[in-house]
C-alpha cells in the first residue's frame, strides 16, 4: 500500500508498514469467539494431492468424498459428536483445491498433527499442518514422506522437534518468532488478566498461518470456506491403549 502525500511543492512516498498477521486474526479463537472454526479445528496444506486423494488418505482408503459445502461439513462434524462425545474429534474433514496445494479442513479435530497419523498422510507428499486447541497446546507440524522434519508448539517456536528442527528458523524469523531458547516454559506462564497484545499467546496463531502462506504460498483467507469442499469421513480413532487405530 502506497500513500503519496504533498509538503508544499514536494511531493513524498510514504510506504505504510503492513502486518503480516493481519489476513489471519480472525483464526485466532483466543481472541475472537466468533471465529467459525471456533476453538478447536486444523488446517492441513498437502503439495500435490487432489481433494479427493486427500479425503482418501483420512478414510483410509474407504472414501474419496462428495462435493458439498462448509455448512455441511459442520453438520456432519456435529452429528459425530453426538454419537461419539467428541473423544475421537469431529470425524469428518473437508478439502479445496489451491495451486498445487489441497487444504483440509478438520473441525474440532486434531489428527492432521498427531504423530502417529501424520507420517500416513505425508506418505510420497508434503504436509504442513496445524492444530488450534482452546483447551490443550496448539501445534504445528512439517513432514515430508512419512517423516516429520520439524515441529513446534506455537506458544513455544524455540522448541522444536524433527529430523531437521531448523529448516523453517528462516521464515519464522521473518515473522519474528523466537527460534532461539530465550526463555523456559517456566518463564512464562500465561495469565489471563495480563495485556494480550504484549502475549506471545495472542499471536501464536496467526504467526503459524503466516509460516504456513510463507512455506506453500497459500494464505488461508475466511472467504476460503465459501467455495466448494470435498467431505469425507476420517477413519482414525483412538483406542484404549491411548494409540491411533482405524
Amino acid at each position: 500500500m502506497i500513500e503519496w502525500l504533498s509538503v508544499g511543492s514536494a511531493t513524498m512516498t510514504h510506504m505504510a508498514t503492513i502486518d503480516p498477521l493481519a489476513p489471519f486474526q480472525w483464526l485466532n479463537a483466543f481472541e475472537n469467539q466468533a471465529d467459525p472454526l471456533g476453538e478447536i479445528f486444523s488446517v492441513g496444506f498437502f503439495r500435490n494431492l487432489a481433494p479427493s486423494q486427500v479425503v482418501r488418505r483420512f478414510s483410509k482408503g474407504d472414501d474419496s468424498g462428495q462435493e458439498s459445502d462448509f455448512e455441511e461439513l459442520n453438520d456432519r462434524m456435529v452429528e459425530f459428536l453426538g454419537k461419539t462425545g467428541g473423544g475421537h474429534g469431529g470425524g469428518h474433514v473437508g478439502v479445496f483445491r489451491a495451486g498445487v496445494w489441497s487444504v483440509a479442513i478438520e473441525p474440532v479435530g486434531w489428527w492432521m498433527t498427531d504423530r502417529e497419523t501424520l507420517p500416513e498422510l505425508s506418505r510420497d507428499c508434503e504436509v504442513l499442518a496445524i492444530t488450534v486447541h482452546g483447551y490443550a497446546e496448539h501445534s504445528l507440524e512439517y513432514a515430508i514422506d512419512g517423516t516429520i522434519v520439524t515441529g513446534h508448539r506455537l506458544e513455544y517456536p524455540h522448541d522444536r522437534w524433527g529430523c531437521d528442527p531448523d529448516r523453517l528458523n528462516d521464515y519464522m524469523r521473518e515473522l519474528g518468532m523466537e527460534v532461539e531458547l530465550g526463555m523456559t516454559d517456566n518463564d512464562h506462564i500465561y495469565d489471563p488478566d495480563e495485556d494480550e497484545s504484549d502475549s506471545d499467546y495472542s499471536t501464536c496463531v496467526p504467526r503459524a498461518f503466516a509460516l504456513a502462506a510463507k512455506v506453500t504460498g497459500v494464505s488461508f483467507t475466511a472467504d476460503m470456506l465459501d467455495q466448494p469442499l470435498i467431505i469425507g469421513p476420517i477413519a482414525y480413532r483412538w483406542s484404549p491403549s491411548g494409540h491411533t487405530t482405524a
